[in-house]
């Protein structure tokens, strides 16, 4: 009721978001005529990946910044988040990046952007006039606005009501983070699972995976592989991301053991 004290007993919900969840060539794949990308089972038209993660207390976490991201938060009725958690750099992971200025116009201050130190510098590298201070918008116009804050493996920020913990994965010759949120485990462009980031992740409720093909691949979980690791986390719902135009969702959906389905786009998961 309206007016009443809230219950500090009462049950804390987080909100997950799945605004994209395809590999690096979305499906359908420029130029493929395969059985997948012609399907009609909106399941199966993937968005390059990206998730917004979303507390009781209304804090907004956008992980990644994918190149469909206006599209994506136009689809999510999203007009704010309250931070940025990059995984890395890789172009599928952030050349949506100045679709933010519609975020930060509404701004007083740059917009919390999170990440490894490293991927962090390449973006203002590549992206200068977000990160730069003295590269000011001309009158009348404006730009989006960032401000980089690196984190190191295993260094939990608090952002709002929300403990964020950054947790290294391999990713091929590359290091990227994945991130516990509270009872979410967040990982996306891992190859495996090292002993430190097992350590982290278990004990979340739910668990995301990247999962790519279901053969061996040299950055990326294969589906086999991911099955595997999920059940090494022993989370109670695994989620599978990052997939290619391998699989029929439907397909996808009724081979995989209990507790782990893959994700699509749009997907909202409540996590107690």
């Amino acid at each position: 009721m309206w007016g009443m004290a809230a219950d500090p007993e009462a049950p804390h919900e987080m909100k997950l978001t799945f605004l994209g969840t395809g590999t690096s060539y979305g499906v359908p794949q420029i130029g493929c005529s395969c059985r997948v990308c012609r399907s009609t089972d909106p399941r199966d038209k993937r968005t390059r990946v990206g998730a917004l993660v979303e507390t009781d207390g209304g804090t907004r976490l956008l992980i990644d910044t994918p190149p469909e991201l206006r599209v994506q938060l136009i689809a999510a009725q999203v007009d704010r988040v309250d931070a940025v958690l990059f995984t890395h750099d890789h172009a599928d992971h952030v050349h949506g990046i100045d679709d933010l200025r519609a975020i930060t116009v509404r701004r007083e201050a740059p917009l919390p952007m999170y990440g490894p130190a490293e991927s962090l510098e390449r973006l203002a590298q590549r992206f200068p006039y977000i990160f730069d201070d003295s590269m000011k918008p001309l009158p009348g116009t404006s730009k989006p606005e960032g401000n980089a804050r690196a984190m190191v493996e295993g260094e939990t920020v608090t952002i709002g009501d929300a403990e964020v913990t950054a947790v290294s994965v391999p990713h091929g010759h590359a290091t990227v983070f994945a991130y516990r949120i509270g009872p979410l485990a967040y990982v996306t462009d891992a190859k495996r699972l090292p002993p430190s980031a097992l350590e982290r992740l278990r004990g979340a409720k739910v668990l995301v995976l990247n999962a790519l093909f279901r053969t061996e691949h040299p950055t990326h979980l294969s589906v086999p592989e991911a099955i595997r690791a999920a059940k090494e986390v022993g989370a109670e719902r695994t989620y599978l991301t990052h997939l290619t135009h391998d699989n029929f969702h439907a397909d996808l959906e009724a081979e995989l053991p209990r507790g782990v389905q893959p994700a699509f786009d749009g997907l909202v998961v409540r996590i107690d």
